[in-house]
């Protein structure tokens, strides 16, 4: 295999948000990889098992006006591959300026990402050369990401060393972040560390998807799918997981509308637990705002999700509940970044987080309802 594509990314110690917590954070700063959000990792690791075993006239395709088709782009931009990314009707002119740097061809179909994703299978059946490049279904991806893990317990200082940290804390759309961090975990000896799961209220189709599992941790007996959501079994993987009707929340990066059911059975038999939580858009708003103008990282709503325990002890100390030796906890947050935001998403995010009038935020973790004060 050649010299990965994907950068090794700092391990930071974030001095602000280590002492507001009383426990030593550590971030993962991936959105430095070229695309701008870690989906470079998986994205591609993929490219280039495909230019191995399909030779220099390999072509790309993939159905995604997000980070996952900027990844593409800009990996077989590296290598000089033919890339088509097919999008829905209206992408973001930024989106297609960016595909339009990397030489990759956009194909506009429908409206919503299905259409996008139907004509994608298309162009690749009728071309030999062709490989669909998946957004998040796909174990190379995982194992593409779970690179990060490796880096993480290397990059660690000697002393956090001595033993595996108390968390790592992620967020979850699809899937594809959460099992390259359990696959990673796996490698480096830290299966028991408990994955902290991060989702909005309005994109939680893995949370939802745990929820009908008796063996996910949930409090109570297996819950039904959110209203309007339906059931789907997966019998290669033996899992149900749910599929929701629509995409509730602005956090677009986390709208998958079914998480992958290889991640939804990874995240049922891992040693360690799967923590999974789910946030209000306002709540992430904040946290994105905060999160720039205190680390100045503009980050998009995806990975603001991640970093709401950072800034609320209460919920962190939920998530995350000391230590019964009183040790400091080590924890990791994988901050994923994201090409999808700019200074003014973020000012109107400050905007309307401020308007929310209610005392406390609404969180969803494992089955129980928390109101976390605001802080």
């Amino acid at each position: 295999m050649d010299t990965p594509l994907y950068l090794e990314t700092p391990l930071v110690h974030s001095k602000h948000i280590s002492h507001a917590l009383g426990a030593d954070v550590y971030l993962k700063l991936d959105f430095l990889q070229p695309s701008q959000s870690y989906k470079f990792r998986g994205v591609s690791h993929l490219v280039q098992r495909a230019r191995a075993a399909r030779g220099p006239r390999v072509h790309l395709v993939a159905a995604s006006g997000g980070n996952a088709g900027l990844a593409t782009a800009c990996a077989g931009a590296a290598l000089g591959l033919r890339t088509t990314i097919v999008v829905p009707c209206g992408a973001a002119p930024s989106t297609l300026a960016f595909f339009a740097m990397q030489r990759a061809h956009v194909v506009q179909r429908g409206t919503i990402y299905q259409h996008a994703l139907d004509a994608a299978r298309e162009l690749v059946a009728a071309d030999p050369d062709a490989v669909l490049v998946q957004a998040y279904d796909d174990p190379v991806l995982w194992d593409g990401h779970a690179s990060m893990m490796k880096e993480c317990a290397r990059q660690l200082p000697a002393a956090a060393q001595a033993r595996p940290p108390d968390a790592v804390v992620c967020c979850v759309g699809g899937g594809g972040l959460a099992g390259g961090v359990m696959v990673g975990c796996e490698r480096v000896g830290w299966g028991a560390v408990p994955l902290v799961a991060m989702e909005t209220h309005g994109s939680n189709c893995f949370y939802a998807s745990l929820a009908l599992s008796a063996r996910s941790g949930f409090a109570g007996a297996p819950r039904p799918p959110p209203a309007g959501a339906s059931v789907l079994h997966d019998a290669d993987h033996g899992v149900d997981v749910a599929q929701l009707p629509e995409l509730r929340s602005r956090a677009t990066s986390l709208g998958a509308s079914w998480p992958s059911p290889g991640i939804v059975r990874m995240a049922l038999d891992r040693e360690g637990p799967v923590v999974s939580a789910t946030v209000s858009d306002e709540m992430a708003m904040g946290v994105a705002w905060r999160f720039a103008d205190e680390h100045k990282v503009m980050v998009e709503l995806a990975c603001a999700t991640t970093l709401a325990p950072a800034y609320n002890k209460e919920l962190f100390d939920k998530l995350v509940p000391p230590r019964a030796d009183g040790a400091r906890r080590t924890v990791i947050f994988i901050v994923c970044g994201g090409f999808k935001t700019s200074v003014a998403d973020l000012i109107e995010f400050k905007q309307i987080s401020a308007a929310d009038p209610a005392p406390a935020w609404d969180v969803w973790c494992n089955g129980e309802k928390w109101s976390v004060p605001k802080q």
